[in-house]
């Protein structure tokens, strides 16, 4: 496990990989942001970089692009994005992900999967080698009988617990919930993924695999490691 890192070094980790990816984007791409701290900080780098469109993956990320000067898109159909940027929870060797910490994990997807590109912008703490070490497992979920998809999501996944935003239960920007669960030890998450997809009040789940072509991970000393998919 990696040590504890100060604030401090978290931001200028924060700050190094937000660099590294924001060097991907051209003038004139059309690119796709998800969430988080991380994409962020790409957002506050992009706002200096003539003609970039963004679609974007939660309103909160889509309030920042505005004020940044950044022109929003909406995802039609039409030609895919050009790069999709988003953060990570969990990062593993093969650039498994676990995503969803933030609660955009399903427009996240749709995002990602609409880009001929993803690369993941985070810290270098990020990195596990087994996902779901330090972080659960976020499952979107329609409220319509939740208790009884988390039930049924109890055969597949341990403790299956719903997010709370203050006193009332946490909602995501398409009104759904989620039940954050442990993700079990031995399980293989290739195999467990569409699984989890078959489970009747699913939405989505917080596992991206095979998606990433690289993940860009800041370090509190400034640096960037670059993970390369089957490398």
């Amino acid at each position: 496990m990696l040590p504890p890192v100060s604030a401090d070094g978290e931001q200028r980790a924060r700050r190094a990989a937000a660099a590294a990816a924001a060097a991907l984007v051209e003038p004139g791409m059309t690119i796709g942001l998800g969430s988080g701290r991380a994409v962020w900080a790409v957002v506050e780098i992009l706002g200096d970089r003539p003609g970039v469109r963004a679609a974007v993956a939660s309103e909160r990320t889509g309030e920042l692009a505005r004020a940044a000067g950044i022109e929003i898109v909406e995802l039609d159909g039409g030609a895919p994005l050009d790069l999709a940027l988003d953060g990570a929870d969990e990062v593993d060797p093969h650039l498994g992900l676990i995503k969803g910490g933030g609660g955009a994990l399903l427009r996240e997807k749709i995002v990602i999967s609409a880009a001929r590109r993803f690369v993941v912008v985070a810290e270098d703490a990020k990195r596990v080698e087994r996902l779901g070490e330090r972080t659960r497992l976020p499952v979107e979920v329609v409220r319509f009988g939740w208790r009884d998809t988390r039930r049924r999501l109890s055969e597949l996944l341990d403790d299956p617990v719903l997010r709370m935003a203050g006193d009332e239960p946490f909602r995501t920007d398409e009104g759904h919930v989620i039940l954050d669960c442990e993700l079990p030890g031995g399980a293989d998450p290739h195999e467990l993924g569409p699984r989890l997809q078959c489970v009747a009040g699913v939405v989505e789940n917080g596992l991206f695999l095979g998606l990433a072509e690289r993940a860009l991970l800041g370090r509190a000393d400034g640096g960037v490691d670059v993970l390369e998919a089957g490398g």
